[in-house]
This record gives structure tokens, C-alpha cells and sequence, in this order.
């Protein structure tokens, strides 16, 4: 669904590290290996995060596209090392070992394993789990840097906070003069990504008792884009609609379950006249009194500010592990358990942002154009409507 932005990742949970390829982006973007460290940095954070973020120290080195601090309108190569690769170069090891470690066979429910053991011909689950593992999403964060940066310049804000962990919710709405940068600054305050003091504990406590209980624990996060001109995406074609474009980004991050625009479920249950946002004319400017649409109105962004709730599941990899089935003997057994998290959604809050990121980048050159910078902003001060 991306118009003008491709981007690939390759490399396995634990093995040697993390490839990224990015194209598509205009040259000139001014941007740094401590930007992007900054970035990967949120992600690792988080209440009830595992064991494998102490061990990790997440760096993208740029491989190419960038000279000099600045992008170079070529595909942007980066690398990511995995420091555990230490303790795993045998388990992983790219040649023909002489002695092969014993193939996992104890599915576990929620994961890959069974699907991509009968997709692939397979029997080993280690050749599924270590791919499908959400370490991949520490690249995306990395390449979706790139297209925060894109959009920080030409005057776009992306942000997020949790609002639900497990049955914990956080009902506060944030202040409608807050910035995305300005909230996502006061959600990376708190250890859970909750904005609300009292709300936090109370995820925390909830977190630290599945964790006592070797489980594990999902929940919802806001996502909030502002600075959005009239008309990304369109009207004409199913797959140019933003919001199916958005969606289905956001679905291909492992554990998210659920994508809400706007008001979302919430308008399934009222009148059309309590969810439709009418419109005033202030000030030169077409406003809205509400925002119930989610700045997204007939498939395009309508300048308001666009917001989206995304809610994953509980981690599939339980300490305490369920019942399940050996995968050749088929008897029945309790699932296999390897090293995971009991809450990740303060560091999917920060997944979700590049992922808004790499959509919304590639919406702006869609329909602006320029193959550096200056063309693009040139572009946006002829055409773009606010």
C-alpha cells in the first residue's frame, strides 16, 4: 500500500544482527546515528520488559545512503548488531554444525510455530520463532527514524501514550494544546507510558503480578499525528485510502489486534448526529468543533489532527506455558518456553509511532513530490492546504 517508500528488513532474533533497506526518500533529510539511537532507545524501555533489553544496546550504523549528516536520495542501508549473537553463534550458526542442537518441537499456542512449521516443510520451530520474533520491529524503528525526521522538517509531529494495560484504563483525555512531541515527552517519563500518575502504578502492579504469575499482559496505546495538510491519500481507489494504508501497517507489527480511527467503536453504538464533526469557517480556515473522525474523513486527512488507538494481546510466550502438542510425536504436552516479555506495550506504543511514520512520509511525497528536501518544501508552501 505504500505509493513511494519501500523498505525490507532480514536477520533473526538471535542470530548476528539486523539488516534494513529504506528507498524512496528525498535527499538532503539531516539526520544522525544518535537521532536514530534515540529512537531505539524508547523502545527498550518499558515495565516488565525481559531480560534480552539488558543484554542488548541497540545501535543502527548506516551502511548507505547518508554522507556527511544528510540523506542522499539512494536507497539507506543500516545494520544492526545483536549483542546476544555471543551466546547463541552455536544454536545459530550459518554453517553445517558438527553438532546440531536438538530441534524444539513443543508448540506454542498464539505463535507462528504451528502455521509456519507447515507453511515452510519444517521441524524445528527455531526456524520459525527466530523471524517471527518481535526483535525484527527494533529495524523498523530504526528506518521509520528516517521518515520522522522527513516530517519533523516540513513541520509534522508524531506521538503516542498508553491508555490501557490489561484492565487498567486510563479515560483522561490529553490536553488538546499538548503537541504529539509533548506528549510522547511525558509519556516517556513514566516506566509504563501512562501520562495519568495514578493509572501507572496500578498497570505497573498489574504487570508485576502476571509476571509473579508466568504470564503476561496486553493493552491499548494512542497514536497522534499533528501538522497534516488536507488530502493524503484518496477518495478513488481502495488502496490509496490513508486510513486503510495506516491499518495496514500498523496490523503487520506482531501482537496488534485491533486499529481504531478516531472515535472508532465507539461510534457503532450512537446517532450519526452525535459522531459526524461539524464545520465552521474562523479565521480564514474550514475547522471542526469535534474530532470524532480521527482527521480522517472519506479515505483522506482533513488538517485535523489524525489519532488512532492500536490494541495488542498479551505476549504469546508464557513462563508458566500452556497445553499444547509435540509437533512430531503429537503428544501432548505443556508449550516450550524461551526468554520474554510479561508486558510489551510501552515499546509497541514506540513501534506504532514509525510505523504512522513511514505511512504518513509516504502519503506527503505522494501527493507533493521532490527528490530532495528543498523540492518538497517548495512544493507544500505552493500547494498544500491547511
Amino acid at each position: 500500500m505504500l505509493e513511494r517508500i519501500r523498505f525490507l528488513t532480514a536477520g533473526e532474533s538471535h542470530g548476528k544482527g539486523l539488516l534494513g533497506i529504506i528507498e524512496g526518500l528525498p535527499s538532503n533529510i539531516k539526520i544522525s546515528e544518535t537521532y536514530v539511537k534515540q529512537h531505539l532507545s524508547r523502545r527498550q524501555k518499558g515495565h516488565g520488559r525481559g531480560g534480552r533489553m539488558k543484554i542488548e544496546d541497540d545501535f543502527a550504523e548506516f551502511i548507505g545512503g547518508v554522507r556527511y549528516g544528510e540523506t542522499l536520495g539512494g536507497p539507506i542501508g543500516l545494520q544492526i548488531k545483536n549483542k546476544d549473537w555471543e551466546n547463541w553463534k552455536d544454536v545459530m550458526n550459518h554453517n553445517i554444525p558438527e553438532k546440531p542442537s536438538k530441534p524444539i518441537t513443543m508448540l506454542r499456542p498464539g505463535h507462528a510455530d504451528l502455521a509456519g512449521l507447515q507453511k515452510f516443510g519444517m521441524n524445528d520451530i527455531r526456524n520459525i520463532l527466530e523471524r517471527s520474533s518481535a526483535r525484527e520491529t527494533t529495524m523498523r524503528v530504526a528506518l521509520g527514524s528516517f521518515c520522522r525526521k522527513m516530517l519533523e522538517d516540513i513541520g509534522i509531529e508524531i506521538g503516542s501514550r498508553v491508555v490501557q494495560i490489561h484492565n487498567i484504563k486510563d479515560i483522561q483525555d490529553i490536553e488538546t494544546n499538548q503537541t504529539p512531541n509533548q506528549i510522547s515527552n511525558l509519556a516517556d517519563k513514566s516506566p509504563v507510558r501512562c501520562i495519568n500518575k495514578s493509572k501507572e502504578k496500578e498497570m505497573m502492579a498489574i504487570i508485576d503480578k502476571a509476571k509473579k504469575q508466568g504470564d503476561s499482559v496486553g493493552g491499548t496505546f494512542e497514536l497522534i499525528a499533528d501538522g497534516l495538510p488536507y488530502g493524503l491519500g484518496s477518495h478513488t481507489q481502495w488502496y490509496k485510502k490513508i486510513q486503510a494504508r495506516l491499518t495496514g501497517l500498523l496490523m503487520s507489527v506482531n501482537a496488534f489486534k485491533a486499529v481504531e480511527i478516531g472515535s472508532g467503536n465507539e461510534m457503532s453504538s450512537k446517532f450519526g448526529s452525535e459522531v459526524h464533526d461539524e464545520i465552521e469557517y474562523m479565521n480564514n480556515r474550514f475547522t471542526r468543533t469535534t474530532n470524532n473522525a480521527g482527521g480522517i474523513e472519506g479515505g483522506m486527512t482533513n488538517a485535523q489532527r489524525v489519532l488512532a488507538w492500536v490494541s495488542m494481546k498479551p505476549i504469546s510466550t508464557l513462563v508458566k506455558p500452556l497445553n499444547s502438542v509435540d509437533y512430531l510425536t503429537k503428544e501432548p504436552k505443556k508449550a516450550f518456553k524461551e526468554r520474554a516479555d510479561s508486558c510489551a506495550v510501552p515499546a509497541a506504543s514506540i513501534i506504532s509511532e514509525s510505523m504512522m511514520c513511514i505511512v504518513l512520509a509516504d502519503a506527503i511525497l505522494e501527493k507533493f513530490g521532490g527528490d530532495s528536501m528543498s523540492q518538497l518544501k517548495m512544493h507544500m508552501n505552493s500547494t498544500a492546504k491547511y
